[in-house]
């Protein structure tokens, strides 16, 4: 698990470097949010997963792990999309409030998620 989520935020960091230089090349900011977004949610969080898995999870691969990948990755998919599409104003907010909402408690369930992964790993230790 550690090696997919470092790929995974390694890809968010690319993603992230090119909505940045996109930005900076046309001088059009509109993007900020979906970017810093885009750096920490996916890039940053999805590394330190990586780490915690390395670390102290020795690498689980227990279903719980797994479905925490998942609903991590689906949760930040949804959300940044939610972000990007708002912030293009491409639909307005009363649209994708919804996939907003949903992404992020997704997200936060994620998180849960990773913290009883680490609880029990301490408590086996």
């Amino acid at each position: 698990m550690d090696r997919k989520f470092v790929l995974t935020g390694l890809g968010y960091a690319i993603a992230g470097l090119v909505l940045g230089i996109f930005m900076a090349a046309t001088h059009n900011h509109g993007q900020l949010v979906t970017h810093a977004h885009i750096m920490l949610l996916g890039f940053v969080v999805s590394f330190a997963y990586g780490v915690c898995h390395k670390l102290w999870l020795n690498n689980a691969t227990s279903k719980l792990a797994v479905i925490q990948y998942y609903t991590h990755q689906t949760g930040t998919f949804f959300l940044l999309l939610g972000l990007f599409l708002f912030y293009g104003k491409f639909v307005a907010m009363e649209t994708i409030e919804p996939v907003l909402s949903i992404g992020s408690i997704v997200v936060l369930i994620g998180m849960i998620m990773m913290k009883v992964l680490v609880i029990k790993s301490f408590k086996a230790a």
